[in-house]
Order: C-alpha cells, then structure tokens, then sequence
C-alpha cells in the first residue's frame, strides 16, 4: 500500500484497514484520533512499514501467522494501542512512541515486540506515588511513595554489558527519566519473555543499574520467578537503565568498530574487536534493503583474545547503491552475536536512471555506458518476489531500455539493474 505525498488517509467509526501480505509504504499522511479505527498486518508474509511520514495509527494489529513480521523501517505512533495476536513486530533501529494512554495489548511469547539491532518503544506519562503501574504495558511495574512528576519511559531489546563490561543481559532493558529522580523508595517488578533470556539462566538473573551505559551496579533481587517470568527489587533511590543479567556473565565479543569504503565498485568491511571469549567465525550478511539479510562469506575468528584485534572483508560482488552489511559472529557454542548495520554506497561508473518515476504504464531506463555490455533488469515486489526479467544488450554511450508495468497493480517495486558485474537498485512507484 502507497501513500503518495500530499495524500492524507483518515478513518472514522472505528473503522478496519487490513493490509494481507502487504506493506505499507507512507510518504503522505495517516492521522487517526482515538476510536478511529485499526490498521490490520496479516497473513503468513513479511512485511514493512516504510516511506518518508511517520504514521500516527489509532490502533494497530499485529496478526501474522506462520512466523511471519511486520519490520519498521519507519518510526510509528500509537494513539489507544497495539493488539498482538500473532507474529512480531521488529524494531529495526526504529521507534515506537506511545501516547500517554496507550496500551500493548496481548504481547505474548509468540507475539512481540523484538528489536536486536536497536530502537526502542516509548511512552510518556506522569505517576504520583504509583502502586503496581504497568505504564503502556511495556512490562515494567513501579511502585514509589514518591511523587516522580512526567516520566519517559523506554524499553529495547538489545544485550547489555555487565558490571565489568565483559557480560551478557537479557535482551530487554529500560530506561528511566522522571522528573523526581531523588530518594524514590522504588520497587521495580522486570517482566521478560523467556525468548528473550539470551542464553542466560533465569534462576540466576538479577537487576543491573547504570548511569552512563559502561559501568553497572549490580541490585541484586528482592524477589523473582522463572515461571511467572519477572525479578523485583525494592529499595531503588533513583532511576536510570535497568536490565537483567548473572553476575559476571562471560560476553562472547565486545565490538570496537566497524567501517566501510568503495574501491571500484567493491566495498571493503572492517572491523574491530576489544575482546573476544570462545568465537568461532565472522559471517558477512549483505543486504540492498535493510531487511533480507544474505550470508557473503565467512572468516574464522581469535578464538579468545583480551586485546584489541583487526579484521577486513572485501565483498568481490561489485554492489553499487544503497548497500547494508552487518556481521554475524558465531562462539564456539553457537551463540550468535550481531554488529551494528552500516550503510555503504559505491557509485555506479557511467549513469543509469529511470523517468518517470513514479510511472502510470511505461517507463524508460537510460545507461550511459563506457563500452557494450549486458544488462539484465529484474522487477521485484516489495516483499521481494521476481516478478519480471528481461536481458539486452547495451552499446557505448547512451542506451534507453523500455521497461512496461502497464500488467502491474499500483505500489511499490523493487528494479535491479545488473551490468558490467554491477548491481543497482531503484525503487518503482506504479499508480
């Protein structure tokens, strides 16, 4: 589903959009007050929020099925709240942000929120001495005899490091800022998915509190329970990052840095590492949309190390545009550990272009090309299913290739354009 700038999409009497296999691509306006109504995710595909506009849902519902996610690729706001009733919804380094009286609702084992490569969900709120609160039902109950005034709230699902930064966490954590952030008297109640346990023992878990994201204190517990899925604390003077972990919990890799350049199309990855305990190798994921992850190559790793070590890849597939690589690193045990994405863009030697775009019927892609080539253009959707393939055959200098959608329902297509052992990726708007 796209929604073209300018265009506005309101709903009234608690309407239902329900988008099938079918992500939505917003460059316009979707604005929905309370009770206004709900936009639908499901069936048993992949799909994403995307596009330039944040959309502000009254409710949203998250119904896939067969394992299937709705990734953000845009941040989103909640009015009244999300209604889990199966599959996930993956953060993807974006945001959710909750109003005031927003709920999740339903958020289960088999139906969450998940995001291990950052963003998080928000609400704001205020709580005069609260007993047993659950704001947005993010999975955080405060108790204080303390009035804490306007709070922010979040909550992400990235690992942390322990007390002595060579650990683990569960993969969820919270982060605190009230405006009475003194002498709280708190009781903090952390509920978790054992999904989201991250190979640690959850009858070992404790609370972890730091104030600047390197050195943590750990707060030990007042009460916990691997059946209910939760560790309280009392007696907690002031707010900051909470999460759970066991004492002293070995961390496989501690990561430094990690980079990028183009080199005649071919972009070199490199990496560093601070420590290293039991890992095994480095497999290089590569991605043109920052979703569909493919495995590249692998490097075998230290092993265990306590200084610093270098490591580099040069991707010998020439990918120009928009590239997203990331590196999965495997231990010895088969735990798995992600590296931030970063984005790289080589550019294309000669000019390659498509007009119009967006396009009602047909459409033109011009190469400018250096010598005679191939080139192959490939017509994806967005979930990226092949809908279309054509070869020609292109001469030096200025070559102009008809490309038909007129068979094509409107939305959002995905061409790759491969010449010259390049590869490019333009996106398509048909309406």
């Amino acid at each position: 589903m796209t929604v073209q700038a300018g265009a506005h999409i309101t709903t009234t009497g608690k309407a239902f959009i329900t988008l099938t296999d079918i992500s939505l691509d917003l460059d316009g306006v979707i604005q929905q007050g309370p009770g206004d109504g709900r936009f639908v995710f499901n069936g048993p595909l992949n799909a994403v929020i995307t596009g330039t506009a944040s959309p502000a849902f009254d409710e949203l519902e998250i119904a896939k099925t067969a394992k299937a996610q709705l990734a953000l690729k845009q941040s989103i706001i909640i009015g009244s709240g999300i209604i889990f009733t199966d599959g996930t919804i993956d953060l993807n380094s974006h945001n959710i942000l909750l109003e005031p009286n927003a709920l999740l609702m339903g958020e289960s084992a088999t139906s969450r929120i998940t995001g291990e490569k950052g963003g998080y969900v928000q609400i704001k709120t205020s709580l005069n001495a609260p007993a047993g609160v659950n704001p947005g039902n993010l999975g955080l109950v405060i108790s204080s005899r303390q009035d804490l005034g306007p709070i922010q709230i979040r909550r992400g699902h990235q690992s942390q490091t322990n007390g002595s930064n060579t650990g683990a966490s569960i993969l969820r954590y919270y982060d605190l800022v009230p405006a009475n952030n003194v002498g709280l008297e708190a009781t903090l109640r952390v509920h978790y998915f054992d999904e989201e346990l991250n190979g640690l023992d959850e009858g070992m878990l404790t609370l972890f509190s730091s104030t600047d994201l390197l050195s943590w204190t750990n707060r030990g517990f007042s009460a916990r329970s691997a059946g209910q899925n939760y560790v309280e604390q009392t007696g907690i003077n002031s707010f900051s990052r909470f999460t759970l972990s066991e004492i002293n919990n070995p961390l496989p890799l501690v990561w430094s840095s990690f980079n990028t350049r183009c080199d005649n199309g071919h972009t070199t990855i490199s990496w560093k590492t601070l420590q290293e305990q039991n890992t095994a190798r480095f497999i290089i994921r590569r991605s043109t949309d920052g979703i569909h992850y493919t495995s590249v190559d692998s490097l075998p790793a230290a092993g265990n190390s306590q200084s610093e070590l270098s490591y580099s890849y040069t991707d010998q597939e020439a990918m120009y545009g928009n590239t997203y690589y990331q590196i999965l690193q495997e231990d010895i045990d088969g735990r798995q550990t992600y590296s931030p994405v970063l984005w790289s863009r080589c550019e294309l030697q000669g000019s390659l272009s498509v007009y119009p775009n967006p396009v009602q019927g047909d459409c033109v892609v011009r190469i400018e090309s250096p010598d005679a080539a191939r080139v192959t253009l490939r017509v994806y959707n967005i979930l990226g299913m092949l809908l279309q393939q054509h070869t020609h055959a292109v001469q030096p200098g200025a070559n102009q290739l008809l490309l038909s959608l007129h068979n094509r329902p409107a939305g959002t297509y995905l061409l790759t354009v491969s010449w010259r052992n390049t590869i490019k990726t333009i996106k398509l708007v048909k309406y």
